[in-house]
Parts: structure tokens; C-alpha cells; sequence
């Protein structure tokens, strides 16, 4: 997270199981919102090289959000998210749980994308060839989808109506 923070960037995902904290920790700025010290651990976690841990600060603070899921089917209830979003005049607890709302629609239409186009497994071997079999795919996809959009308004049917597939339209 110290490397997004350095690229002038920020993230928001969901909170590791491993980590376990309480609402009584930290400072709570908002219902189920709070802000939270992480300390660097003591030895190197797998995954950073020496250089890249060593290069990292004592503690950061993140902001912490705790929320419930009331829509049936989802498998859990209770969703923890962090954040290096700290001020919550500017990014509200409702403004957070909507992006990482949206970045699960995102993830589940690529993942929808893959399977229906058989991306899933690309053939190539090389990354120039891996690059042009994906714009290929993508190519493919928007030309269906156009056709969809054309068919659903020629015939005043919803795009849905065509497929079992949700309707986004064409990427640029």
C-alpha cells in the first residue's frame, strides 16, 4: 500500500482475514468508519524482497469501513474495506462502499467476458501475440455487442432480451 501511496495514487480493497481489529481500536471518525495504524512487521512478508521492505515506512494510517450486505445471495454479511481515502468530508463511507461496488461489477463482467469469448486461456506465446489475441477478442466482442444494439432498437427489445449476458455497451 506504501508503494500506491508513493505513485500518488489510492486504493480501496477489502481487509485481509488475517488482520483482525475491533471498532474499539483506532479513531473512529464516522458509524462503522474509523481510522487505523498499521506498523510494519518485524520480518519480511513473503511476497516483498529485502530492498522493497526495507524501504518501507514504520506506519500508516488507513482508513477502516465496516458494512453489512442485506441483498440475499451474497455469502457474507459483514464486508470490512480499507482505504488510504482519509478524509471523509471529501470521500463518504456511502461514496467508498459504491466504488468498491462498482469494482465488483467490473471484475465480474471481465470475468464474464472471458468465458463467453474463451479468454480464459490464452494460445500465444509471446507478450506482442498475447496483446493481439486479446484485441482480437475485444474486437469480436464489440462487434456482437453492436449487433445486439442494433437489433434491440431496430426491434424495441432490450439487449438483455438477446442474451443471458447483461448489456454493456462497446468498449472504445
Amino acid at each position: 500500500m506504501f508503494t500506491i501511496k508513493n505513485l500518488d495514487c489510492d486504493a480501496v480493497f477489502r481487509k485481509h482475514q488475517s488482520r483482525t481489529t475491533t471498532m474499539q481500536k483506532g479513531k473512529i471518525v464516522g458509524d462503522c468508519d474509523k481510522l487505523v495504524t498499521w506498523h510494519k512487521p518485524k520480518s519480511c512478508p513473503k511476497g516483498l524482497n529485502k530492498d522493497e521492505f526495507l524501504a518501507l515506512p514504520s506506519s500508516i494510517t488507513v482508513r477502516e469501513i465496516y458494512y453489512y450486505i442485506v441483498i440475499p445471495g451474497f455469502r457474507t454479511q459483514q464486508v470490512s474495506l480499507i482505504t488510504t481515502l482519509l478524509d471523509t468530508a471529501t470521500y463518504s463511507t456511502l461514496a467508498i462502499v459504491g466504488l468498491y461496488g462498482q469494482r465488483w461489477d467490473v471484475e465480474l463482467d471481465l470475468r464474464h467476458l472471458k468465458t463467453t469469448l474463451g479468454m480464459d486461456i490464452l494460445r500465444c506465446k509471446t507478450p506482442s501475440m498475447v496483446r493481439k489475441e486479446i484485441y482480437v477478442f475485444l474486437l469480436a466482442y464489440n462487434l456482437l455487442r453492436s449487433l445486439m444494439w442494433d437489433a434491440g432498437t431496430t426491434y424495441t427489445t432490450p439487449p438483455l432480451r438477446k442474451s443471458k449476458a447483461r448489456y454493456s455497451p462497446p468498449l472504445n
